[in-house]
Parts: C-alpha cells; sequence; structure tokens
C-alpha cells in the first residue's frame, strides 16, 4: 500500500521516464478493484504503464495533483472522500463532472489537469452490454440519490429517458438528483416502481453489512422489467435474487465498475481498452475475495 505523498515521489524519482504512473487515490483504498482492473489492461496491451493504489490524508492531496502536474503521473481515479475536492483542484471540469460537481477521473493534457465523470456512461454502456438495453424513451426508477444515483441520473437524461423517478428518505436530496435528468425527472414514491422498464438501486442496502435490507419491496417488481443492482460485492444480493424470482432480468454493478475503468483507460492511453481483459481480472478478484 502506497500510504504517503513522499512514497510516490520516491518511486517517480526512481523511475524517471521508463513508466508512466497512474493512481487511485483516496482514504482508505486497500478495497479497491481498480490497480487490478487497470493493471490488467495494461499488461494486455504491453503499456508501460503501472497503476498503484495511493492513501491519500486530505492534507496531501494538493500535493498529488502538483505531481500530476510536473511528472510522470498521467492518470488518477478519485475514490471518496476526495470526488467533490478533486472537482476544485483540477483546471477544467468536463460538462458531465460539472454538472455532477464531482470528479472520479482525471487527466493530464496541454490543457492542464482535466477533470472526468466516467460513472454515467459507464452505467449506460453496462445496460447495452448485460441487457441490450436503450434506454430512450424508457420510465426509469432510481432508488437512493447519493453520488452513484446522481451520476446515472444525469447520463440517463442525456440518453432521453421519457420519465425518470427518484425515490429516496430524504427529500431534499431526491429534488436535487431528479434535478439532473432535466425536465423528466421527478421525485417519487414506491408507487412509481411497478410501471417503470428499468429499475436501478443506488443505494447500499444489500451490501455485507446491510445484506438482508431490501431497498424496496420486491412485490413491486415484475417480469417486464429490467432490474439492476449497482452492487457487486456480493455479486448478487437477496434483493436481485428475489426480483429474479418475479420474473424479472437482473445484473449486478459489475458491467459499471467495468465500463467506468474503460472509458478512464481510453482517456488516459489513447488506446482502445481490453473490456474482456478487464472484466476477466474483476470477476478473478471478485472470486478470491469472496
Amino acid at each position: 500500500m502506497w500510504a504517503v505523498v513522499d512514497d510516490l515521489k520516491e518511486f517517480l524519482e526512481r523511475n524517471g521516464n521508463s513508466q508512466t504512473l497512474a493512481a487511485v487515490i483516496g482514504f482508505p483504498v486497500n478495497h479497491s478493484l481498480s490497480p487490478t482492473i487497470h493493471n490488467a489492461g495494461f499488461k494486455h496491451l504491453n503499456l508501460q504503464w503501472n497503476y498503484i493504489p495511493l492513501e491519500v490524508e486530505e492534507g496531501d492531496l494538493e500535493e498529488v495533483f502538483e505531481q500530476m502536474r510536473s511528472s510522470n503521473l498521467k492518470g488518477l481515479s478519485v475514490t471518496m472522500p476526495y470526488k467533490a475536492k478533486a472537482a476544485v483542484m483540477v483546471d477544467e471540469c468536463t460538462p458531465t463532472a460539472k454538472a455532477l460537481g464531482v470528479v472520479n477521473c482525471v487527466t493530464s493534457t496541454d490543457k492542464g489537469l482535466i477533470g472526468h465523470n466516467t460513472d454515467g456512461d459507464g452505467f449506460l454502456k453496462a445496460l447495452k452490454h448485460d441487457a441490450d438495453f436503450d434506454p430512450k424513451q424508457k420510465r426509469v426508477v432510481v432508488l437512493g440519490a447519493g453520488g452513484a444515483a446522481k451520476a446515472i441520473t444525469e447520463a440517463l437524461g442525456r440518453a432521453e429517458v421519457s420519465s425518470l423517478v427518484v425515490i429516496n428518505r430524504t427529500q431534499a436530496k431526491a429534488e436535487s438528483t431528479a434535478a439532473l435528468a432535466t425536465d423528466v425527472g421527478t421525485v417519487g414514491d414506491l408507487e412509481d416502481i411497478s410501471e417503470a422498464d428499468l429499475v436501478v438501486n443506488a443505494t447500499s442496502l444489500g451490501m455485507k453489512d446491510n445484506a438482508t435490507q431490501f431497498p424496496c419491496p420486491v412485490d413491486l417488481i415484475h417480469s417486464d422489467q429490467l432490474v439492476v443492482d449497482l452492487i457487486y460485492h456480493p455479486l448478487k444480493t437477496p434483493w436481485l435474487s428475489a426480483a429474479e424470482q418475479k420474473g424479472a432480468r437482473t445484473h449486478n454493478g459489475v458491467s459499471m465498475l467495468l465500463f467506468q475503468a474503460t472509458e478512464a483507460f481510453t482517456l488516459w492511453t489513447g488506446q482502445q481498452a481490453p473490456v474482456s481483459t478487464m472484466l476477466r481480472a474483476i470477476e478473478e478478484e471478485l472470486e478470491r475475495r469472496s
């Protein structure tokens, strides 16, 4: 584990220009699958890149960005709790990252450091990959109003869904999330679920510590729906299994994880990401952790 900025400086000085470096920054980052995913892609394409986890204290965050401006550190993935802070430390944000106010990917360019958010586009690609699902003119319900919910809501708005209903316990958060889908976004309640073509769980309910909790009653799910749970560990939550038993098509969050990473990979390297190789790396690592 790379724990402090001094470790990063030492690595950059030792390797000079022999390797290009990318890193995930956050606190903590020991759980991150990103090194496994990206290093598998770099190896497959014989790229002289190395991806490391960098656990950064808040006081060292600015120094990491300065290193990126002046060294061979050319790509950053940003995870909690620094996504919002990264959005103000870069020189420019893409329109999507600006709308969301959070950055999960940073590129180093001639114009400076550019902040991106690849989560939403990763989700759209996951829908296509897993279910051959085109959200255009479809009715969507998003459960939750956190960072992931915001990213997919914004992306689905761009994808021209016919309606998008956000359901969340906190009204104000639901309203701000729904607004990201522009005029098709509204705040709703559980009664809206049965009318949806696509239902997305963007809450933490179903993860290890909340494994027995459902984000919505499964009786509201039916066989005409696509149900996506953004959780990928476990691969199939009890809620997703119950939705499957109701006849719905179901998918987990592995492909969104994959495609938000492949988007970043291509932004950094200019190369088409080896999707099947990176997916296999995710599956093998999740199997190892299970």
